[in-house]
Formats: C-alpha cells, structure tokens, sequence
C-alpha cells in the first residue's frame, strides 16, 4: 500500500492484493490521524480489512470529542478537560456536548430550568423497584429500568422529529440521577427522596443519595464541587465499548432509552466501568501497609499475575489528563471530611507517593489514573462500591446521549453492519440419523 497526494488537496492510499489494485481516498479531520477510506474495498478488490475490536478503526464522524492518547490530549468540543473541570458546571457540559457550544447566561437558565423541571420519575416507575430483590445490583435496577422508559414515553419512538429527540434527550439526562439513587436507596431499604428544584445536578445527586425523610439535608459545598469534577470528568471520552454500544443500537432505529439502556448494559463489564471498584478490591486485598512491600515485588514479577490496579491507561501513554483534577479533588475531599485513620485510604496514598517515585513504575509510565482517585473519592464520600458504576453511567448519559444524537442527525447515516473473517465449515451436505 502506497499514499499519495492528488493535487495538493486528497491524498489517496494505493492498495494492491492478488494482482489488482484500488485507490482510496485518504480523509483528514481538523486533529488526530488521518483514515483510509475503505467502503469500496470490497466492491473493487473482493477483500474486507480485518480489525478484532476496532481498535485502529475509525467507526464515524464525530465533533464531540477529541484524544491524543500519546500527549495526554482530551478535548471536549475544542475545550481541554482540565478547564472545563475546574471551571465549568456539569450543566453547562451537558449543554456544550449536546449543542457544540458553551451556552449564555439567558441559554445556561433556561436550559438548567428546563433539565430541573424533568427530573421527575413517573409514579408508576415507583413500583419497578418493589419488583427486584434488596440485594439486587444497582447496575441491575438501572439498566432495567433506563429501558422501560420507552413504555412511558412512547412519543421518543418517532426520533425523526427534532423535537422529540432534543425532549427525549434532556428527559434521559434529567431522570437517570434519580434512578441511580433510588436503586441505591431501595438496596438500602431507605425511603425514597424526590428532586428539588433549588439544587444543581451535582448537589441534588448527592441529596437523593443521601437525605432521610426524617430530617433537613445540608449538601456540602466541597462534596458538590468533587461530585461536579466526577461527572465533568466522565461525561464522554470518545468511541469507547459503551458509547460504540449506543452508536451501533442507535443505528437500527432503536427508541434512544433503549439505546442508552444498552450503553449501560456495556458499562457494566469489569473491564469497561469497574476499574475504580476494581482499586478498591486491590487495597482490600493489600490489607496493610507493612504487605505493601510484597504487593509491589509481585507487580514487579511478570510470573506473578498480580496487576497495579488504577495506574496507567490503554488510551493514555504518557499520563490521564483528567488525573490531575481528580488527584487535588481527592485530597480537597480527604481534607473535608478529616478522614485520617481510614486503613484503605492510607494504602492507596502510600501506594501513590511509590508510583510517582519508583523508576520501575516511572519508567513504564504506570502513573495514577482517573479511576485511582475517583474509587478513593467516592468512598470516602461515603457511596458503596456498588455504585461506582452506577455513577460512572449517571455521568456518562451526558455523552451516550450527545453521540446517540450526533449519529441520528448525520445525513446518510445506515444501520452498523460489521463483517468478520469466517472459520468455520465449507459447505457440506446434511446426513441423516441413520447415516452419521
């Protein structure tokens, strides 16, 4: 295969098998590598290309979200996570991948108002949590109950007419906190709390989650401003197993609840939103400090099998650019709440200062990522290990959502249709019983 440029505007990729050659053309986008555009691979030289987990596929357009895994780059419709983290709210988020720009003030309170006012969970919703056991997982419930929306909303189903989709949109994000919570609260066997109108989108989650009936709820301000980074800081990170989940259901027409539901479902597997969970399990298993020494021998020892759970990242080869901002969260929550004598949390502290000091580690680029400090964080606040994923989808709808939207609304979109590379049988006649 052979690149060449055509004028000084396209360049073509010249690929050649079995005698036969083809041109392709090469597309650029405004940052990131170029594509090889290989539609009419097939139709010219009978050959399909071959890519276990699109891993160097590129699956779509998009102008949502941007990353440089080499330079530590993620982008959010042009703005760097780190801005947006420590200056944004989640609201205005929310608005900027939805619509590709930052809103007003006139735009930012009327779409605040308008996200508040759907908040809301029909009644009938009450009685799917009577339905699942206590002990069920919140994943569960959720994933389960995102899905039957549909039933409530029926007009979502026409996704043809702008408007429903900008409604069904703004109702997937306003309504999915209060899920999570209540599943976290019927887990508990705690009474239901509603939404109030005169919180944000951080600080009613934590209000749900954590108010009794039985008494005021004060939300703390360095609780929200952390919950607020969390979900900043989650909302969309490109073409991911999830999000490609959502793209490829949404492909087929499919009521975008339904969509998001299947986003959930993918977000679920331990090697796609479990990796702040799974941090936890590696301190639990650490036990204390003095095994520390022995943990990181067995990290060191290829044979051994034990992995350092929460450093480096397979996108990111240099460092997470949303670790910073989780990692100065992390100690600004740590301080709040005077939390000094708690055993894992001395671990995972310990077990950083190692990380970003130790050559073995240094070298290999095993820095603290994202999960690192948000599974602390969010313990330390006080929300279970059942909920981290929980939370990550809460978080992440913003973005399922905002791609969901991006496709239906691209012209000449089709049904996703990948092919593979067949190893089974050749043709062969059935035999009967009697001849087998």
């Amino acid at each position: 295969m052979s690149v060449s440029q055509n004028e000084g505007k396209q360049s073509t990729a010249t690929i050649s098998v079995g005698g036969k050659t083809a041109e392709m053309p090469v597309l650029s986008g405004k940052l990131g590598p170029d594509v090889i555009d290989i539609r009419k691979l097939p139709a010219e030289l009978g050959v399909f290309t071959f890519d276990p987990g699109y891993g160097e596929t590129a699956s779509c357009n998009s102008k949502i979200t941007f990353i440089d895994g080499d330079k530590g780059i993620l982008l959010h419709r042009g703005y760097p996570i780190a801005q947006l983290a420590e200056n944004a709210s989640y609201e205005e988020v929310i608005y900027l991948l939805l619509n590709g720009e930052l809103p007003n003030k006139a735009q930012y309170d009327t779409f605040s108002s308008t996200l508040t006012n759907h908040t809301l969970l029909h009644e009938q919703i009450r009685n799917f949590f009577n339905g699942f056991r206590r002990d069920a997982h919140p994943m569960a419930i959720l994933c389960g109950t995102v899905g039957a929306l549909s039933a409530f909303y029926p007009d979502a189903s026409d996704i043809a007419i702008p408007e429903n989709r900008e409604l069904a949109a703004m109702r997937l994000i306003a309504k999915i906190p209060t899920i999570a919570a209540w599943a976290y609260k019927y887990t508990q066997g705690d009474a239901f709390i509603y939404p109030r109108n005169d919180l944000n989108y951080a600080e009613n989650f934590l209000s749900m989650m954590f108010a009794r009936m039985s008494e005021p709820y004060k939300v703390n301000p360095v609780l929200a401003r952390a919950m607020n980074r969390i979900l900043i800081l989650h909302a969309d990170h490109e073409q991911n197993a999830s999000t490609s989940t959502v793209r490829l259901a949404g492909s087929t027409g499919a009521n975008p609840f339904a969509c998001i539901a299947a986003g959930i479902a993918a977000l679920w597997g331990p090697a796609h939103g479990g990796a702040n969970e799974a941090v936890l399990k590696m301190l639990a298993h650490i036990g204390k400090k003095e095994n520390i020494p022995g943990f990181i021998a067995q990290v060191k020892d290829k044979n051994s099998g034990v992995k350092l759970m929460g450093f480096g990242h397979r996108v990111y080869k240099n460092f997470d650019p949303r670790a910073k901002i989780m990692q100065q969260t992390c100690h600004e929550v740590l301080n709040e709440l005077g939390i000094k004598d708690d055993p894992l949390l001395d671990l995972a502290v310990e077990l950083e200062n190692i990380a970003l000091s130790d050559d073995y580690f240094v070298q290999r680029k095993l820095y603290p990522n994202v999960d690192f400090y948000s599974g602390i964080i969010l313990k330390a606040m006080g929300i279970p290990t059942s909920m981290f994923t929980v939370l990550f989808a809460v978080a992440r709808t913003t973005g399922w959502v905002s791609q969901w939207k991006e496709m239906i609304e691209e012209p000449g979109q089709r049904i996703s249709r990948p092919r593979q590379l067949y190893l089974g049988a050749t043709e062969r006649d059935f035999v009967p019983f009697n001849k087998r």
